[in-house]
């Protein structure tokens, strides 16, 4: 598989993303639905607690793609809801960071929401994933 970022400026790599993602010659796609703060059990974590709630999301996303024998460098999208993004800003930093260190950027998308599926829950993290 070749990955080929796509960047027409500069600032969007600054920020740890790619404007797009070209892959080519890759032989699988996983397509993992929304991960949010939930246990093994299927029951909300951490309410009122967006850097707990992101953290356990991004565990619960390396987790789905770990099963498909792939990684967080594995991404080329991912999408980023939240219920309040000004709060999700604050702790943005969980999320660059476990990025960063693994050397994802995929194209991103941020999105503020009215809530989520479980009123709970801060989070929803949305990938797509190629190997």
């Amino acid at each position: 598989m070749e990955r080929t970022a796509v960047n027409p400026w500069n600032w969007s790599v600054e920020l740890g993303y790619n404007q797009g993602e070209l892959v080519s010659g890759h032989t699988r796609t996983l397509y993992c639905a929304g991960q949010t703060a939930m246990n093994g059990d299927g029951e909300p974590q951490h309410p009122d607690d967006m850097a707990a709630q992101l953290s356990l999301s991004l565990d619960n996303l390396e987790a789905v793609l770990g099963e498909a024998g792939m990684s967080l460098t594995s991404l080329v999208r991912l999408n980023v809801y939240a219920t309040d993004v000004d709060l999700l800003l604050q702790h943005y930093g969980v999320l660059a960071s476990r990025l960063g260190t693994a050397g994802a950027t995929p194209a991103s998308t941020m999105l503020g929401v009215t809530r989520l599926a479980i009123p709970t829950l801060l989070v929803e993290l949305e990938g797509t994933a190629v190997a």
